[in-house]
């Protein structure tokens, strides 16, 4: 399947909902590791979460005692976002476009939401409104495929999309930041019902391309794929969030 990314980033918008109440949050370890790697405490930093969709990002840094900021353009995840936190600032626009004051934040964050950017344009913004030794987090939680059931449901999606890669294919860092990245991986785990679980996967993009009667055909095998193997109902997802800071 290969669809121009400005297409799936909009896909989003139409199912805000079903993102937000469906989406695996972040585990504390990211943020751990968030504040290791740009060597101060979210406690008091200031912070613009961008691409922020509903907010889980958004939430947790707030939660973290940040003093953040949510950039979003959706108006279906801007909505899904002041429902949800309606005491966190949210501002319209993009990392292309930050409708954000210069040298002003002590920290840009992209939770899932780097590779909707041209990085031609969302680095010499991210450099703009840092100030001075701030830094850039951009991060992307994906499930954990060394493990067999995922593995095996992850060549059922590539096989349904026709694609060797879908969903990671088209992520990159950028390029040429002075101090470049540092990384970090964090494992963790959710326990969702089944039923979340299939919900999560009609979330992402390339289901809602496809469009509802073909998801529903997929999610009806996956459910009578997956039953057998949680028999409870209950399905432990395993995740892997990558995480990668630049001092700028």
């Amino acid at each position: 399947m290969t669809t121009n990314p400005r297409a799936r980033a909009r896909s989003f918008d139409a199912a805000a909902a079903l993102y937000a109440a469906s989406r695996p949050g972040y585990p504390g370890g990211l943020f751990d590791a968030v504040e290791e790697l740009t060597g101060r405490p979210l406690a008091g930093a200031r912070v613009a979460d961008v691409g922020a969709g509903t907010g889980i990002a958004t939430g947790s840094l707030h939660a973290r005692g940040a003093r953040v900021v949510a950039v979003e353009p959706g108006d279906g995840m801007a909505a899904e976002l002041r429902r949800a936190h309606p005491g966190i600032p949210l501002v319209r626009g993009d990392g292309d476009r930050l409708p954000l004051a210069t040298d002003a934040f002590d920290l840009l964050t992209y939770a899932q939401a780097w590779h909707w950017t041209d990085p031609a344009r969302s680095v010499p913004e991210a450099r703009r409104v840092l100030r001075p030794g701030g830094a850039l987090a951009i991060w992307w939680n994906d499930i954990d495929a060394s493990v067999g059931w995922v593995a095996d449901q992850g060549a059922r999606i590539r096989a349904l999309f026709d694609a060797t890669d879908e969903g990671v294919a088209f992520r990159t860092l950028p390029q040429g930041l002075d101090s470049g990245f540092r990384t970090r991986t964090v494992a963790w785990s959710r326990r969702v019902p089944l039923d979340d679980h299939l919900a999560n996967l009609a979330s992402h993009s390339a289901f809602l391309l496809l469009g509802e009667p073909g998801t529903s055909a997929f999610l009806r095998e996956e459910r009578a794929r997956l039953a057998p193997l949680f028999p409870d109902g209950t399905v432990e997802e395993p995740y892997v969030v990558s995480l990668h800071v630049a001092v700028v």
